[in-house]
């Protein structure tokens, strides 16, 4: 008798589509629009469906469309609306920001920067309206709010790179452009500008969390993974009524480390680095020009670098 296993299966878990828990609040009903991927289903159950998108998915969806439309535009039209030089130069392809001499203005000709602030409010706005459907869906469900404020860490970011800080600087230039490795770009002479970002305690945690973030899900979903057989992915009953599997995992990372998380609280520890990748990141962009002027000063001033 073929068994079923979580990953690179050969027996797939497929039967009548599941419409989910009905809502708890008066919002109007979800799609009924359901299917099944064959290809997703090598990793695991892939029903797909059923969608509910509201007014704030509308919305979101409708901004977010009109932002990347007028950057394809831009691009198409440095491209000389040639197809083949946009595919092959799309990497440098970029949409700027406003010049030094705009300042803070936010009336710019549209080919001078002005498409570039129409594209970040656009932008804005649909992140934003996603926040918002994300906070709807959850209390609709009767969940908890986990997953609207870690989305709100990362729009802390957001807001962080293409607003909050070249406000507080001298104007719209210091933002980040749209590109590639006009993004890229931007990152290096951030960095050099403000005295080597290296030096930035902020920026310094917020690779702790994003590395240590990385290594917790990967180490978690292994364990997972290591003990589907004993029914693992039931994860909420293992928590409750703890299994065979949690027993299991928990000795392995006791054994090969000398410590474990819960299978409850390892889901903790890592919403909390994830969260706080974003967050400290925001964080270290906003003190530099604002606060710290010259990161690696501030660093031998402090006894942090070598003097």
């Amino acid at each position: 008798m073929a068994t079923y296993q979580n990953i690179f299966t050969q027996v797939q878990v497929k039967a009548e589509p599941e419409l989910g828990v009905p809502h708890l609040d008066m919002s109007e009903p979800r799609y009924n629009v359901t299917g099944y991927s064959y290809w997703m289903g090598k990793l695991g159950q892939a029903q797909l469906g059923p969608v509910y998108l509201g007014w704030m998915g509308i919305f979101s969806l409708a901004f977010g469309f009109a932002a990347l439309f007028i950057i394809g535009m831009n691009f198409a039209e440095q491209a000389n609306w040639s197809p083949q030089t946009f595919m092959r130069e799309f990497f440098w392809l970029s949409l700027d920001p406003p010049g030094p001499e705009y300042g803070k203005d936010f009336i710019v000709p549209l080919k001078e920067g002005g498409w570039f602030i129409m594209t970040g409010a656009f932008l804005t706005i649909s992140v934003l309206c996603w926040w918002v459907r994300t906070y709807m869906r959850a209390r609709a469900l009767g969940m908890g709010y986990h997953i609207p404020w870690a989305f709100a860490s990362a729009i802390w970011l957001f807001l962080v790179l293409g607003f909050i800080r070249p406000m507080l600087g001298t104007g719209w230039h210091e933002a980040v452009p749209y590109g590639i490795f006009s993004h890229l770009i931007w990152t290096n002479n951030f960095s050099l500008i403000w005295g080597n970002f290296f030096y930035n305690p902020f920026h310094a945690l917020s690779i702790v969390f994003l590395y240590g973030s990385a290594i917790l899900f990967a180490m978690h979903g292994a364990t997972i993974l290591a003990t589907g057989r004993y029914g693992a992915e039931r994860e909420i009953e293992q928590i409750t009524d703890r299994g065979t599997a949690a027993e299991r995992g928990g000795l392995f990372w006791r054994w090969t480390m000398g410590f474990n998380a819960s299978i409850e609280s390892i889901h903790r520890w890592a919403w909390w680095f994830a969260v706080l990748t974003t967050l400290t990141g925001g964080i270290g962009v906003l003190l530099s020009g604002t606060v710290v002027e010259n990161w690696y000063i501030w660093a031998q001033e402090h006894y942090y670098a070598p003097v």
